[in-house]
């Protein structure tokens, strides 16, 4: 059993900044694949991050959405058990309901991901 905690969240205007942070359990938190995904009212949840290790080369690799390329990055903390996800360059069409996810494979889906957290608004207006 895995527990996702996200949080961070808020109000901001277009333009600036925030950091999600995603707390994580369970024992083999650096194997897992996680990602980010949101959900704006009236519309499906969609994939906007993911992370995940490739053993034949050894290091992890990660993944962005087409809307978000350039200006989200994901990483992790496998010490503390923590995925970031840094938002730059806010566009009020990024304004959702923020989900972290754990799972397995490169995460692009949401039928890579056996758990989710309970989510951190995001909001962005002026």
């Amino acid at each position: 059993q895995v527990q996702l905690v996200e949080s961070g969240g808020g109000l901001v205007q277009p333009g600036a900044s925030l950091r999600l942070s995603c707390a994580a359990s369970g024992r083999s938190f650096s194997t897992y694949t996680m990602g980010w995904f949101r959900q704006a009212p009236g519309k499906e949840r969609e994939f906007v991050a993911s992370i995940w290790w490739i053993g034949v080369v050894g290091r992890y690799v990660d993944s962005y959405a087409d809307s978000v390329k350039g200006r989200f990055t994901i990483s992790r903390d496998n010490t503390n058990k923590t995925v970031f996800l840094q938002m730059n360059s806010l566009k009020p069409e990024d304004t959702a309901v923020y989900y972290c996810a754990s799972g397995s494979g490169t995460g692009r889906h949401s039928y890579d991901y056996n758990y989710w957290g309970l989510g951190t608004q995001v909001t962005v207006s002026s």
